[in-house]
């Protein structure tokens, strides 16, 4: 297990090393692009495999503790080791972004988007996928810090180089926000560090903030959050990720969506909830304020974008939806309840699947189309895609009712609990703020499935009283059913039987609040 987790952590770099050297001449295949494309999908399809194996092997009765661990001197001065270990909190995750990255290497190898050499594409892509596999398995601060670094450099070249329009402007803003961010967050993860002596974060959560005053707790909380407020994204600290998600290409939306917005909120439930509770205590009600603000403010958003004659990019209107998901995530966590934070965990989880495979087939539609402009998609030139390729059709409306909540898919599970937890938070927290939050909350999932079913109405059924005549358009193709196939899976499994997730993160949750004891 030890070494299963080490090799998922740095077995994608391995690759990335490998991706960049010449091929042997009997593995080039038909061209040196097609070799390097195809060593993405072998190495990323090793790691979800291992993934799989440590899931398979993960000890499900004593999900909080902590599995597979490796602990080593690193910097002795500093007290900073190299700890590795995951419990029923990190493990999902973990298996979320080796499932996500060996679909987009999948779907690279059949369509790999216009740019610059596959190579670099390649590495990019495997160092990334390194760096969001450490941020969820590694349990130091300074190298929380360090992954949580690593994967910025990458997602920049992802969209600087192989996006789309305004990919430059929107590279650029991505990594100043998400680096700045990061100079705060690192401010306050050196101040927990320099008070309490250890950057140990098993340690630390079983302290329960003890070797800190509240003053300290809050300076921390602020300083953190911020950081983690801007990667996950909330409003107002949201605006780079619509033109990030816009520019970027398939796979770099569907990797950004998917799992990195999921190492913000993952943040605050391993390091700030149980590490500096009182600070948290103090920030809960502001941050439950900005997670349900997000949730309407990216909803209006969604709905002026899915007006008809706004010209709204169905690529940006799915970035603005994240906005209003990832609410219901920071929400649950702010009730700093057991139900919430749970609530949360499932949300994060169902939020990359779901979401993924919204990214995946707007970009299909970009393909077939051209153009991802609801108002092209809509018109005459492309309605009713029921009836120009139903198959994907089809998907794209399941993928719409599952982001919406629809009971029985993933989508409903995490904010309905989040909304639970929130409906009686902590000790301490204003009940009254509380269910005003919820209220407002609750306003949120009926405009999210108002600006969801327009889409599928104007998109999917066309509109009324127009008869295209257009021909038929390539429905599903072979290598889009092998990209597709495991998230509408996973979505309905996780909707019907939440008790797959629940099961590991309930008790991990529970361990977490109660400062390290079961």
């Amino acid at each position: 297990m030890q070494f299963l987790l080490a090799f998922i952590v740095v077995g994608p770099l391995v690759g990335a090393v490998a991706a960049l050297l010449p091929a042997p001449p009997g593995l080039k295949g038909k061209s040196p692009g097609q070799a390097v494309l195809r060593h993405g999908v072998t190495v990323t399809g090793a790691i979800l495999l291992a993934a799989i194996v440590l899931a398979l092997g993960f000890d499900r009765d004593h999900p909080s503790k902590m599995q597979a661990t490796t602990d080593i001197k690193w910097i002795p001065t500093l007290n900073v080791r190299i700890h590795l270990g995951i419990d029923g909190i990190s493990l999902p995750l973990l298996v979320l972004t080796a499932l996500l990255t060996f679909l987009c290497a999948l779907y690279s190898y059949f369509k790999m988007p216009s740019g610059p050499s596959p190579k670099a594409f390649v590495a990019l892509l495997l160092v990334l996928e390194s760096g969001t596999l450490a941020t969820f398995a590694v349990l130091d601060l300074l190298l929380f810090f360090l992954a949580f670094e690593m994967v910025l450099i990458p997602m920049y070249f992802l969209i600087a180089r192989w996006g789309g329009d305004q990919r430059q402007a929107a590279a650029w803003k991505f990594i100043l926000y998400t680096l700045l961010g990061s100079v705060v967050m690192l401010l306050g993860l050196l101040l927990i560090g320099l008070k309490t002596g250890t950057f140990d974060m098993v340690a630390l959560a079983t302290d329960n903030g003890r070797g800190m005053t509240t003053s300290v707790q809050v300076i921390a909380v602020l300083a953190i959050g911020i950081g983690l407020a801007v990667k996950t994204p909330m409003w107002p600290l949201h605006s780079w990720l619509p033109d990030a998600h816009t520019a970027a290409p398939t796979v770099g939306s569907v990797l950004l969506a998917g799992v990195l917005l999921k190492m913000g909120t993952y943040g605050f439930v391993r390091i700030v909830l149980p590490i500096a509770p009182e600070g948290m205590h103090r920030f809960a009600p502001y941050l439950a304020a900005f997670a349900v603000a997000g949730i309407i403010y990216g909803s209006l958003a969604c709905l002026a974008l899915a007006k008809r004659g706004s010209k709204g990019d169905l690529k940006r209107l799915i970035a603005y939806s994240s906005v209003g998901h990832m609410g219901f995530v920071l929400l649950g966590i702010a009730s700093m309840t057991p139900t919430g934070v749970n609530g949360a965990l499932f949300a994060n989880i169902a939020h990359g699947l779901i979401t993924g495979l919204l990214f995946f087939l707007v970009g299909a539609l970009k393909d077939r189309y051209g153009t991802a402009d609801l108002d092209t998609l809509s018109g005459a030139t492309g309605a009713a895609l029921y009836g120009r390729a139903p198959r994907l059709g089809g998907l794209l409306a399941f993928a719409a009712v599952a982001s919406l909540g629809l009971p029985g898919l993933a989508g409903f599970w995490g904010e309905m609990l989040s909304m639970f937890g929130a409906f009686d938070p902590a000790d301490g927290l204003s009940r009254p703020a509380f269910l005003t939050f919820v209220a407002i909350a609750a306003v949120g999932t009926l405009l999210t499935a108002a600006y969801l079913l327009v889409v599928v109405r104007r998109v999917c059924m066309g509109t009324p009283g127009e008869q295209p005549q257009e021909p038929r358009l390539v429905d599903v193709q072979g290598y889009e059913v092998a990209s597709w196939s495991p998230l509408v899976a996973l979505t309905v499994l996780a909707g019907l039987w939440p008790a797959v997730l629940l099961g590991l993160t309930d008790p991990a949750v529970h361990k977490l609040l109660a400062g390290g004891k079961s």
